[in-house]
């Protein structure tokens, strides 16, 4: 999906990546991440958020939750990371990380309470009054009060599968008196997912944000003042006006950080590709090639890969996408003009976090390119 931006944006990093695999510095089943990429697409990032007067907080479960990456968003100006389960907040919390939000589509599990609040979250998502509850009780234990957002999910509102969950503004009228006796949380803002959505090349607001702007409206009936509205999904430099004219208060960025959003296959806009996927020619079958997988993913959208072992011999081909009920041992190429032990190289929307691949972090591509780490899909390090 992205190989076109990649070649005419960062054609270094794919020189790079072939390198590296050739050289054999790398494995096969790798992302390889251009550093010094990520950090610029955070700084146009956080300079248009400014702009436009919107706090961000940056996701890293598309970059496998990564030391370094995180680090260096940071340094870019963007200096806390919403964490969509309480496994990314500890991880990130190890690091040093700022957790701006945290339960954001993953709920935090009752016994795990605790140990998320002691990470200091300065917000927590509540999908329910019993989950607001339940950490209301372990923050009084902890003598403290934990800022949170309510998930509003309407019935026409847009939710992927697996990410169901959330008030109705009905059931939210229902139960906010009783949210507003607990004692050990604050109600501090609203958020739903997605909030954008990119159609035919532009981004646009799902019926979600209707939803939570009518949340908002029954509670600054009730009183409260200055809510964060948190809208997250598909956040970029094209996206961040449209959300402030829609009440946003905080965005989230992931994919734009790669340069994979939707919109960033033209390579039209400031973020720029930061991230290839590099395998091997594994072996020949019946008019086709098979590559080493593992890092695939079935919301991809890939059409094509670069193959070959060097960057003035790569050829583009077509490849066949993964049925996603099967594991992805392999990939399929729609060629078998290409030789065993060939580089192939993807670049696609990926979530790192999901796969078991390994991630390769990489540097000064424009003048003397180097290895500076590789990491497996949650952050842990292999090899520095």
């Amino acid at each position: 999906m992205f190989l076109d931006a990649t070649m005419k944006y960062n054609k270094k990093l794919i020189e790079t990546a072939i390198g590296l695999h050739q050289q054999g510095l790398i494995t096969p089943n790798t992302y390889v991440l251009d550093l010094d990429m990520v950090k610029h697409n955070a700084e146009v990032l956080f300079k248009e958020a400014k702009k436009q007067d919107i706090e961000l907080l940056f996701m890293t479960k598309q970059i496998g939750r990564n030391e370094l990456v995180s680090k260096a968003i940071v340094e870019a100006g963007i200096k806390k990371t919403v964490a969509v389960d309480p496994w990314e907040a500890i991880t990130l919390y190890r690091y040093g990380i700022k957790i701006g939000h945290v339960g954001h589509l993953v709920q935090i599990p009752k016994q795990m309470i605790r140990t998320i609040l002691q990470l200091d979250p300065e917000h927590v998502t509540v999908f329910s009054y019993e989950n607001a509850r339940n950490i209301s009780e372990i923050a009084l234990q902890m003598g403290k009060r934990q800022k949170i957002f309510l998930r509003i999910a309407d019935p026409d509102n847009y939710i992927f599968n697996g990410q169901k969950g959330g008030f109705t503004v009905a059931q939210l009228a229902q139960d906010m008196d009783n949210l507003m006796k607990l004692a050990g949380v604050e109600i501090a803002g609203l958020t739903s997912f997605p909030c954008v959505m990119i159609e035919e090349d532009t981004p646009e607001v799902t019926p979600n944000v209707l939803s939570i702007q009518k949340a908002k409206e029954m509670l600054t009936k009730k009183g409260f003042k200055n809510l964060e509205m948190n809208m997250p999904s598909a956040t970029s430099t094209a996206s961040l006006k449209l959300l402030k004219e829609n009440g946003a208060t905080q965005g989230e960025p992931g994919h734009a950080l790669t340069g994979t959003t939707p919109l960033h296959a033209s390579g039209e806009f400031p973020e720029k590709p930061a991230m290839v996927y590099v395998t091997e020619v594994s072996h020949l079958y019946n008019h086709h090639a098979y590559v080493f997988g593992g890092g695939f993913y079935p919301r991809s959208r890939m059409k094509g890969a670069l193959v070959g072992t060097d960057i003035r011999n790569i050829k583009r081909v077509p490849v066949i996408e993964n049925d996603p009920t099967n594991i992805d041992y392999y990939g399929t190429l729609e060629t078998d003009d290409v030789n065993i032990g060939d580089t192939a190289i993807y670049a696609f929307r990926t979530q790192v976090f999901v796969t078991n691949a390994h991630i390769a972090i990489v540097g000064n591509l424009n003048s003397k390119p180097e290895l500076l780490g590789i990491y497996d899909s949650t952050g842990n390090i292999i090899r520095d």
